[in-house]
């Protein structure tokens, strides 16, 4: 995604029409008739929090899906768009069928979309999902809130290039990254690729920011941190089980560690709302329908005179929150001891929250952790990387093989 990507104009002309004929497909039926107006909004109230809509819809202190959310990527800045029922700048004018098929195809009524919005996921969303979302939207108060149009240079600022890119790469679903077959893991998947739109951050992409089918969710970059691999085999690598990973969507918080980052508000807007069912279901899809063993943590290997500095820099500057022996502290920090960041094969992640630090977060009910400082400015790269090694190999079970060249091409 990060490849540098020209279009050749005079090609995509050349697309044009059979690739509009293409978006002109017939939607299907609405809602059942047996479902009240307002049952289909309470339901798609609950459907817009598994979607994750407010994420990028709703900007922190603004009005309810008035837009405004800044979406960087490599070929320059989105912003989230208006999605109330106001009829100058939000969506006020569409019709169901519209709105499914901006889902669908990522066409609304007056543009072609760009991917940013992952209408890529959302195109197996059903119908009549699709209607109780609109539903519920229409029901909000309107908010007068003007569109801030992309941030984006030549040629990825024409959006006809989009419709070239959907007749490459828009696909009618992904490949499955698990097996199964049972009730709850048909809903999983559902959970997953048409709502929770987890590929979309997860799956590695390709030259023109396509996903690669072929990885599905084993993982990608995101600005300056790595999504992690959440296959059947990269959740069991770490030590994740069904009943870690249904307390860590519903709270934010589990035995591997607590949601930071992007994958805060993912919590925090999204997957808390999800009922004990579907939980269970996201869950089982994500492992599949027979789990891998967990992998338990065995000491990784490091140099011993590495370890003992690291260790020093722990007691230092880490065990006031995390405690001497890395047990943690509630309401502080979350305990060292079978992290999934420190499980991680790769060590970018560590070292860039060693660099950065992690925000102040609040979870569900009265849980919080305080922030953590980064430690650029204090430790040199050789104590940065003496550091990981012995967070790593004490507490991972992965070897000491972190080097100062690659905690200073990380800052």
């Amino acid at each position: 995604m990060n490849r540098t990507i020209s279009f050749r104009l005079g090609a995509l002309a050349l697309c044009v029409a059979a690739l509009s004929a293409c978006n002109e497909r017939p939607v299907e039926t609405a809602a059942p008739a047996h479902e009240t107006a307002a049952e289909q909004i309470v339901r798609g109230s609950y459907l817009a929090k598994a979607a994750d809509c407010a994420a990028c819809h709703t900007i922190p202190g603004g009005a309810p899906f008035a837009g405004g959310v800044k979406l960087g990527s490599p070929f320059g800045t989105f912003y989230g768009t208006n999605i109330t029922p106001d009829a100058v700048h939000g969506i006020g004018k569409w019709s169901a069928a519209q709105f499914y098929k901006t889902l669908h195809d990522g066409v609304a009524p007056d543009k072609q979309l760009y991917p940013a919005m992952p209408y890529t996921s959302y195109r197996t969303m059903s119908r009549v999902d699709s209607d109780a979302i609109y539903a519920y939207l229409m029901a909000q108060k309107p908010a007068a809130v003007p569109n801030r149009e992309p941030d984006l240079k030549f040629p990825f600022n024409v959006r006809i290039a989009v419709m070239f890119w959907n007749m490459l790469f828009l696909k009618d679903a992904l490949p499955d990254a698990s097996a199964g077959s049972s009730a709850d893991w048909t809903r999983g998947r559902y959970l997953a690729n048409a709502l929770g739109h987890c590929a979309e951050c997860h799956t590695p992409r390709g030259a023109f920011g396509q996903l690669n089918g072929a990885k599905a969710l084993q993982g990608s970059m995101l600005g300056r941190v790595v999504p992690p691999d959440i296959t059947p085999a990269g959740l069991a690598a770490r030590g994740w089980t069904s009943a870690d990973l249904q307390a860590f969507f519903a709270t934010g918080i589990s035995r591997q560690g607590s949601a930071f980052g992007e994958m805060h508000p993912v919590v925090m807007l999204s997957t808390q709302y999800l009922s004990p069912g579907d939980l269970r279901a996201l869950s089982t899809y994500l492992l599949g329908d027979a789990p891998l063993a967990p992998t338990p943590v065995q000491p990784g290997s490091a140099d011993a005179a590495q370890v003992a500095a690291g260790r020093a820099s722990y007691v230092a500057v880490c065990a006031g929150c995390h405690g001497r022996e890395g047990e943690g502290k509630p309401h502080v920090a979350v305990s060292m001891q079978g992290s999934s960041t420190l499980r991680q094969a790769d060590s970018h992640n560590l070292i860039v929250a060693m660099l950065d630090g992690v925000d102040a977060a609040e979870f569900a009910g009265t849980e919080s952790m305080q922030a953590m400082p980064g430690f650029a400015a204090t430790l040199s790269d050789d104590e940065l990387a003496h550091l990981a090694n012995y967070l790593r190999s004490s507490w991972g079970g992965q070897p000491g093989d972190v080097t100062a060249a690659r905690v200073k091409a990380l800052r």
